[in-house]
């Protein structure tokens, strides 16, 4: 019994109060799950030949600026850094793979909560009106932002298993429902296609394999559609890439799901009051995503 919601901004004007609309929203799904909360968002690109990272740390006092000085001197010429909270968020000059390794080994301590070139993960413990406080996502802008409210029922309370999951370049997932055979799938994963994960949470495993299928060449739409054969159980997916969002509902569509779109947004979320909180949304087309079709809306589809 967790919330999701998300919000694509169709029209450019409303990217400055992207925050604002999907912190309400995410708020409004709290009686979903109070456990804790994230939201991913897309916003700032990084210049091409860098990367964007959002890192976490447990200890309240770490030292970023440092890290970032770090960085500067031993692997990049360029580092910025921007704190929020227990996230810092670091642009840095330099491959993925290259900046991956000397973290493992300079500070294992760390944890990775998203990477990529326009994506920011905030997730943390406690009521979503918390942890929107926390990291003042009411101030943030951007194209578009997915959310979850998590009830923990299969795996611990920590932020490392808040959604959203990311395990690619720019690729999120949020996740309601419970699949079967992530155990399983996590192996044949780790094996085959060399996906790492943090944690034990099934929902990660779902992210990781849209990652795979995505790294073998499909779209993130064959991606989808070719889960709903190799993913077991049921659930409705939120999955935020660079240019847009998608949802998916499995084939027999037991979970809470909602779309509604203007000409000024689109938005999904577990229950419609969420998406009453948004300007507009008198006036927009609602209906039930249909079971195992996918949904899809970006800059360019």
């Amino acid at each position: 019994m967790c919330g999701i919601v998300g919000l694509f901004t169709k029209n450019p004007s409303h990217e400055a109060r992207l925050g604002e609309l999907i912190s309400a929203m995410l708020v409004e799904m709290t009686g979903r799950g109070p456990d804790s909360a994230g939201i991913a968002v897309y916003r700032n690109p990084a210049p091409d030949d860098a990367v964007k990272l959002v890192l976490f740390s447990h200890d309240d006092d770490f030292n970023w600026q440092h890290l970032a000085k770090e960085l500067d001197a031993e692997l990049a010429d360029k580092v910025s850094l921007e704190v929020r909270a227990s996230h810092a968020i670091l642009v840095v000059h330099e491959s993925f793979e290259q900046i991956r390794r000397w973290l493992r080994e300079r500070h294992p301590e760390l944890r990775l909560m998203s990477a990529g070139h326009a994506i920011e993960i905030f997730k943390e413990k406690g009521l979503p009106e918390e942890v929107v406080r926390r990291f003042h996502l009411q101030d943030v802008q951007g194209s578009h932002a997915i959310g979850h409210t998590r009830m923990a029922t299969e795996s611990a309370v920590t932020t490392e298993h808040s959604h959203p999951f990311s395990t690619g370049m720019d690729l999120c997932l949020v996740h309601n429902g419970s699949l079967s055979n992530h155990n399983r799938l996590r192996q044949v994963l780790r094996r085959d296609g060399g996906i790492e994960f943090q944690t034990d949470n099934d929902s990660e495993v779902a992210a990781g394999y849209l990652t795979w299928r995505m790294s073998q060449g499909a779209s993130l739409r064959e991606a989808l559609e070719a889960g709903l054969k190799d993913l077991d159980g049921f659930y409705t997916f939120c999955v935020g890439t660079r240019d847009g969002f998608a949802v998916l509902r499995d084939p027999i569509a037991c979970k809470h799901a909602v779309l509604a779109e203007t000409d000024d947004w689109v938005a999904m979320a577990t229950e419609y009051r969420a998406i009453a909180r948004l300007p507009g949304a008198e006036n927009a087309k609602v209906w039930e995503p249909a079971p195992a079709q996918v949904y899809s809306w970006g800059r360019a589809a």
